[in-house]
Order: structure tokens, then sequence, then C-alpha cells
């Protein structure tokens, strides 16, 4: 039976930078995909590392941590490597459109910098240099330089290129079909390829981690959450920051099931200009909605008004690993001693990936942790389906 210390199921951008980290601490590590390495979430995102978007908190610290330790990842993954990456540190910024809009906006970035983040109040004449296309019907507007982006698929396959080069291996193709045990404890997964044996298994299939970690004798409260972007063709400079609506944090907050958009543009160093977002519960239905493309369109035209004339050249949807209460789940799972969760980062997973990961190698090695880890404990309420133990 083949053996491995860690068994990383999924390689997304969570899978692969868990891959890279612990890999590097000198770990034996085998990463397994059903599919090919970030083609699933990683490849229908659009890239974003934020802070703009969260509120202080547990999910806030992450993001500040993974926006530090993005830069040195970079860095370590070599100057060629990393240039395929398209790191972007261009910063975002937030917009309000009403006078309610001002009020709260203000108010959540007054918080914001209180949790150490910085937000800049920019006036009617500093908005307006920074992004000229911008509506000017614009109440109230923030500026967050820590923002950035990168592209999805060239960062997951930095990392795991990064964590093979430190002695990982990658099987591709190969499902899992359920939990391996001995003695009543987990040792493993069987997959279409045979019993692979682990010392730590580690969940990091996105949406699909409910399904898996039911496979695994422990249920976690994790369900796809649909999203949708729209591309333009390459246009000449005309969004220069990443631009949204308040109205996003609310969206991404929301518990509803039903549709939520709200506009976010922003340009790619390719030229295009992607268009978003939307938000909403459907299962695994992976098609495309015509009313849910035209309200990201409309929104984004209210902020934008010259994209009118933009030609839209494709749309993309994908689903994100939705839990009830927003936090991604981090750590061991109390129900199966070897079993550990990486998963629930929602949209967020791109930015808060190498956070995620160095939280993960700390828990798993018995390190100390650069931030608390309680609140993304699975053990938390409403997180462990009710029922199994």
């Amino acid at each position: 039976m083949f053996r491995t210390r860690v068994l990383v199921l999924g390689a997304g951008i969570i899978g692969a930078a868990c891959a890279r980290e612990l890999a590097g601490a000198g770990l034996a590590v085998t990463v397994l995909d059903r599919d090919r390495p970030g083609s699933a979430t990683t490849a229908h995102g659009e890239g974003n590392v934020l802070v703009s978007d969260k509120g202080p908190g547990p999910e806030l610290e992450l993001a500040k941590l993974s926006r530090k330790l993005w830069p040195h990842t970079l860095a370590e993954l070599g100057e060629t490597r990393a240039s395929t990456v398209e790191w972007d540190p261009k910063g975002g910024i937030v917009v309000a459109t009403t006078e309610q809009g001002a009020r709260e906006l203000a108010a959540f970035a007054g918080r914001q910098r209180a949790a150490g983040v910085v937000a800049e109040e920019l006036d009617a004449g500093q908005l307006a240099a920074a992004e000229p296309q911008l509506t000017p019907g614009v109440t109230a507007a923030f500026h967050y330089p820590q923002d950035a982006q990168v592209q999805p698929v060239a960062a997951a396959t930095g990392l795991l290129s990064a964590a093979l080069e430190a002695g990982a291996t990658l099987r591709t193709g190969c499902r899992v079909l359920g939990g391996h045990t001995e003695g009543g404890r987990l040792t493993g997964v069987r997959t279409t390829e045979g019993v692979l044996g682990a010392d730590a298994v580690v969940n990091a299939a996105g949406p699909w981690a409910g399904e898996l970690s039911a496979l695994l004798g422990a249920p976690v409260e994790v369900r796809p959450r649909r999203g949708e972007v729209l591309v333009t063709t390459p246009m000449p400079p005309t969004v220069f920051h990443k631009v949204y609506d308040a109205g996003y944090v609310g969206a991404v907050g929301s518990a509803s099931a039903q549709l939520r958009t709200s506009a976010v543009v922003e340009s790619t160093k390719a030229g295009t200009i992607l268009l978003g977002s939307s938000r909403r519960q459907a299962g695994f239905d992976a098609g495309l909605r015509v009313d849910v493309l035209s309200a990201i369109a409309a929104n984004a035209l209210r902020l934008f008004p010259g994209l009118g004339a933009a030609t839209v050249m494709r749309a993309y949807g994908g689903f994100r690993p939705y839990v009830p209460d927003h936090l991604p789940i981090i750590g061991a799972d109390p129900r199966q001693p070897r079993l550990w969760h990486v998963t629930g980062h929602e949209g967020a997973g791109i930015g808060l990936a190498v956070g995620t990961a160095r939280l993960l190698r700390e828990l798993l090695l018995g390190e100390p942790t650069t931030i608390d880890p309680g609140p993304f404990r699975v053990g938390r309420a409403g997180v462990m389906v009710e029922g199994d133990t």
C-alpha cells in the first residue's frame, strides 16, 4: 500500500498552497485531485487578494496575514515563475452612491482602520484622478492600497510546482471513494487507484469538501455557492483599481440562498475587464443564467457608463465553498483523528490561500500559531453536520 505523511485532497489553490507549505517543512506530501490542478473553483475566480471587503474579526486577521505573506511567497517562487502569477498590488476603491451608503461605508472604513487596515477617504478630485471614467454620482469613496490581484490558475500552478520541487508528489484523475481505517482510526483513503495511506488527510476540496467529508465519515457543512463573471475584450486603459460598490460587502455576507448581485469592476494585465459579481445557491447546477449576467452588466454600467461600448467576449461561472457563518474551516476534525479540513473560503480563497496554508502547517506540526485558530475550528457551532460523531 502506498503511504505518505500527508495526503492533500484537492489541487486547487488552497490545496496547492498547503502542499507547498508542508513540503517546505520537510514532510512527505502527496496531492490528489480527481481532475487537473486548478481546473475547478480556482479557474473560475477573479484572483482577488483583498482586505477591503472584510470587517474586523478572524477572517480579516487571516486576510492580513495572507496579504503579508503573498509577496514573500512570490519571491520564494523565483522571478520567472512569479512573473506568470501577474501579481498586481493595484489597490482597491470602494464607493457608495447614496447618502445612506456613504454613512455606512465611512463607518465600516473606520472600524477597519481601527483593526489595522489602510483605508483612505478620497474627495471628488482625488477620485476623478484615480478613476477618470467612474460615474460622478458617487457619494463617498475609500482607497485600499493593500488590495491586490493575481492570475488564479497561474498562482495555483506556481505554488504546486514549488511543492513538487520540495519533494511533494501529484496524482491526478484519481477519485476518492471513502476513508480507509485501521482499528477505528483513519489511516488513508480508498481511491480508484487503490488505498493511499497517510498519517494526516487534508480535505481541501473546496465546494466539494462537504461531499468528501461525508465519504470520510466526518461531514462538515460546506455547500456550493454559484458566482458568474463577464469578461470584455482587451481595452485601452479604463479601470485602474479594483472598484466596487459598497453593497458588495453585504452580498458576500448574506445568508440568503437567492440571487445577490453587486457592482465589481477591474482590469487585468492582459487589458480585459472583469465584471462581477453574483452569488446564489443553486447546488452544482453549472448553467449560466441570462438574468444574472444582465444584472451584472447593468450594475457595472452604473459605475462605469462608458463600458456600454465594450464587447463582452465570454462569461463564466464557478462554485465557491460556502459555510453558513462565512468563516473558513481550518483544523483537525475532533470526530476523526488524522482528518484535517481547509475549506469554506467562499470567494476569498485565492487571497487567503497562503495564510491558510501557514496556519495549517503550524497546527499540524504543533507550532505556535501566527493568528488565533479558534474561530476557524471544525468543532464550532454550525460546522459539523448534526447526528454525526
